[in-house]
């Protein structure tokens, strides 16, 4: 049974995760925390940030992820079956379908109208982590509980990136080593 519903969960994201992998944030998040609680909203933004850290696609990774936590490895590659199937389908037939009406202005409109949709799942998506990451997942949202070392890791990543144009990878293992400087001193 629990193989079923791990390929049936993740072949849903996998059908409905327009706009890659950070539009399809919260669709995982629907499924693996809210409906079937295989993980907290805590191993969740764990589970995202693994999920950034490693080469492939977040759904792709988060699906092996949960598969192999849930049932070990058969679990594993039914879920990452799941999440990719759809993908292979529906690529091969809308690249058909795209070379073929590609000057077509009504598929065009379409495609125009799908952008706003995305970019507010990737928003919720980044404001849900953003919340987990300064208040944790158990505590509310008041200004004395939050973890203001996070939101100064947070701001300091966030001014490398932009102003400085630091390399991504070399902010995250910066944000680690903040992070594991802060724990050791009691933060």
């Amino acid at each position: 049974m629990i193989y079923i519903q791990l390929f049936f969960s993740f072949l849903q994201i996998g059908l409905f995760s327009f706009g890659g992998g950070y539009a399809a944030m919260p669709l995982i998040q629907e499924q693996i925390v809210t409906s079937h609680s295989w993980l907290s909203m805590s191993e969740f933004t764990d589970l995202i940030t693994i999920s950034q850290m490693t080469p492939g696609p977040i759904a792709v990774n988060s699906a092996t992820f949960v598969g192999i936590k849930i049932a070990g490895i058969p679990g594993a590659l039914i879920a990452t079956t799941g999440c990719i199937l759809p993908s292979c389908i529906i690529v091969t037939l809308l690249a058909k379908l795209y070379l073929k009406y590609r000057s077509m202005g009504m598929l065009q409109s379409v495609l125009n109208s799908l952008r706003p949709a995305v970019v507010a799942m990737i928003a919720s998506a980044g404001i849900s982590i953003l919340i987990t990451a300064f208040w944790g997942s158990d505590s509310s949202m008041t200004l004395t509980s939050i973890h203001w070392s996070m939101v100064i890791i947070f701001i300091l990543c966030f001014l490398l990136l932009k102003k400085a144009k630091m390399n991504p990878v070399a902010v995250m293992i910066l944000a680690g080593v903040l992070k594991l400087a802060v724990s050791f001193l009691g933060g």
